[in-house]
């Protein structure tokens, strides 16, 4: 993007205190980043430096603490903000994925009657499946489900035959965490826009990859974790059309969140604060903002063209090695850094402990996409996610302990 600094992946890593730090007297081979990607010293200084000189409660006192604290608060919800090329007052606070879309499942699908319908895919995490279960039980909807490729994409080719005139809101993963699959919105929106329908997409996999244009993708909801995109735990977003946002009644009651309070009834604020009951995650929030702003000054060309050199190091890897099987795409085109395979005969869980005493940090396990694993009759998969700071020694790692967990394990 324009000014950004030009991309030096040494140099981003070494902004990672823990990975410069390593693990137990060695190095660390952090191939987590698909639950949780570690943290720059930008957010950690931002963070200190907040809660050592504004840490006070947000819009609510007019002493010199509140108010600055209620202006790093609000800047941050800025910095994200432009980061998705979206206003300020169309980003919510939440606590990560997970709320932003049970909130849409609990007011958005409030309007909903028995006899509509949420259309999901069998891919997506239990974060964007579940709520709609719970909708489906609560309200009486249908929830229907779009298939999933051989390669472990979202099959649009169901879109036709799967949404209807009933159909309110289609709900889907922007990258699969599980296969790494970059979904094709545009045929989503335009399926939707034919019968009026609403789309939401879960972002979590997809923003810690580079800043998004969200009116372009020409979608209607957006949710995302802080602590996926190099940011604190416990803070997400969810965006949403300013209008629609205003249809919707507030998921929760209390303070902050009203405009006036009698005994007879409650009038509530403006978006945002109707959906920020309470007090927010203050210095979480001021955290994620530093995330965006760090990460808004890379040039996220080179660095995608990094994260994908890396991928194809792991894929040729894997495609050489005796009995490993990818569960996702083969190649580089319409996927994300993220890589999930099975090794046969063996446990995911026992590759990952063989793999830790490389110092190589992996996740093993049904990744919270149990209907997927179904689909392709595995109990869990070895998944490897990487981030814009991993190198040639993490992915050299990675490589020389499969091959011993293969020989281990066989």
């Amino acid at each position: 993007m324009s000014g950004a600094t030009a991309f030096d992946p040494a140099a981003v890593r070494a902004q990672f205190p823990l990975l410069m730090r390593g693990l137990d007297g060695g190095p660390l081979h952090y191939l987590d980043n698909g639950a949780t990607s570690q943290l720059p010293q930008a957010v950690l200084d931002a963070m200190i430096r907040f809660e050592t000189t504004s840490r006070a409660n947000v819009l609510r006192s007019v002493h010199r603490l509140a108010e600055a604290a209620t202006d790093a608060y609000e800047g941050a919800r800025l910095d994200i903000a432009r980061y998705l090329n979206v206003p300020g007052d169309e980003i919510i606070f939440t606590s990560g994925t997970t709320s932003a879309i049970n909130l849409v499942a609990r007011s958005f699908g409030e309007g909903m009657q028995p006899g509509d319908e949420v259309v999901v895919s069998l891919l997506e995490h239990h974060g964007n499946f579940v709520p709609w279960q719970m909708l489906r039980d609560r309200r009486g909807i249908t929830l229907k489900i779009l298939p999933v490729t051989d390669e472990g994409r979202i099959d649009l080719s169901a879109l036709t035959r799967t949404v209807t005139k009933r159909t309110k809101l289609i709900a889907l993963a922007h990258v699969s965490n599980v296969t790494g699959a970059v979904t094709d919105v545009a045929p989503v929106v335009a399926a939707a826009r034919t019968v009026g329908a609403r789309v939401l997409l879960d972002g979590a996999q997809r923003t810690p990859h580079g800043p998004l244009d969200l009116p372009g993708l020409g979608i209607d909801f957006y949710a995302f974790s802080g602590h996926k995109m190099f940011g604190p735990t416990g803070i997400g977003c969810l965006w949403a059309k300013k209008e629609l946002l205003a249809s919707m009644p507030p998921l929760m009651g209390g303070g902050e969140m009203i405009r006036t309070v009698t005994v007879e009834r409650t009038e509530w604020a403006d978006v945002p604060h109707k959906f920020e009951a309470g007090t927010p995650p203050i210095a979480q929030a001021v955290g994620l903002g530093a995330a965006v702003r760090w990460l808004m000054q890379l040039d996220w060309t080179s660095a995608s063209a990094h994260e994908m050199r890396l991928t194809q190091r792991v894929l040729d890897g894997l495609g050489r090695l005796k009995g490993a099987r990818v569960i996702g795409p083969s190649g580089l085109q319409g996927r994300a850094p993220v890589i999930s395979f099975e090794l046969a005969g063996a446990h995911p869980h026992d590759v990952c402990q063989i793999l830790d005493g490389f110092g190589v940090a992996l996740r093993g396990g049904h990744h919270c996409a149990q209907p997927l694993m179904d689909h392709f009759g595995v109990a869990g998969t070895t998944r490897a996610s990487l981030a814009l700071y991993n190198n040639d020694a993490d992915v050299d790692a990675l490589l020389t302990g499969l091959d011993a967990a293969a020989a281990k394990l066989r």
